[in-house]
C-alpha cells in the first residue's frame, strides 16, 4: 500500500513537471494527510485502544469480562474490562500496582503478569519474539507468564485469573514505580 502510494505522488510529480509546474505544490497537501492519517493511526496504537476510550466516554454499552488480579500477598481484586482493553490498561484505571515502565511499548518488562490457568493461556494468542525477548527479563518467569500490555481483553478469556510477581525489574530506574496516567 505504501508503495502504490509513493508510485502515485512519484507520478504526480512528474506530470507536474511536465506541464511546467513546481511539484512542490502538490506535496505539502499530501504529506499533511499522510501526516494526520498517521498520527490517529499512532494514537489508536499506543495511546489507549478504541474500546478503552469509548468506555471512558460512556457513549455506549460496552462488552466487559471479568478477570481477577491476584497479588504478591494473595489478596485478589476482581474488575470487568471492556473487551479490547489491555490488562496493564485496565491494572491502571482500577488502581492494581501493575508498573508499566515502558507504557506498553515493549521495552521493559515491569507489566509481567502469570495467568493462572493454562486453559486460559492457551486460548491467548502466542506470545511475538518482542515479548519473549522481554519476558526472559522479568522477574519469576513461569510457563504461563505474559506481559500485561499483551494480554488484550476478548469474550473467550471472560474468567480469567491474573498473578502479579513478588516483584519487578526496571533497569532504567530500579526501584521507582511511576504513577500510572
Amino acid at each position: 500500500m505504501l508503495a502504490s502510494r509513493i508510485s502515485r505522488l512519484g507520478a504526480r510529480v512528474l506530470k507536474d513537471l511536465a506541464k511546467g509546474q513546481t511539484a512542490i505544490a502538490s506535496r505539502p497537501t499530501y504529506l499533511h494527510a499522510s501526516c494526520s492519517r498517521f498520527q490517529s493511526l499512532r494514537h489508536q496504537l499506543f495511546c489507549r485502544t478504541a474500546a478503552s476510550e469509548a468506555h471512558k466516554e460512556g457513549n455506549q454499552e460496552q462488552e466487559t469480562i471479568n478477570v481477577t488480579f491476584v497479588d504478591k500477598d494473595g489478596e485478589e481484586k476482581h474488575i470487568k474490562v471492556p473487551v479490547g482493553m489491555s490488562m496493564l490498561e485496565a491494572a491502571h484505571e482500577n488502581d492494581i500496582e501493575l508498573e508499566g515502565a515502558c507504557e506498553g511499548s515493549l521495552a521493559c518488562s515491569t507489566c509481567h503478569v502469570i495467568v493462572m490457568g493454562v486453559d486460559y493461556y492457551n486460548k491467548l494468542e502466542d506470545p511475538t519474539d518482542e515479548e519473549n525477548d522481554m519476558l526472559d527479563l522479568a522477574f519469576g518467569l513461569t510457563e504461563t507468564s505474559r506481559l500485561g500490555c499483551q494480554v488484550i481483553a476478548k469474550p473467550e478469556l471472560d474468567g480469567i485469573r491474573l498473578a502479579l510477581p513478588a516483584a519487578t525489574r526496571n533497569f532504567a530506574v530500579d526501584g521507582y514505580k511511576p504513577k500510572p496516567h
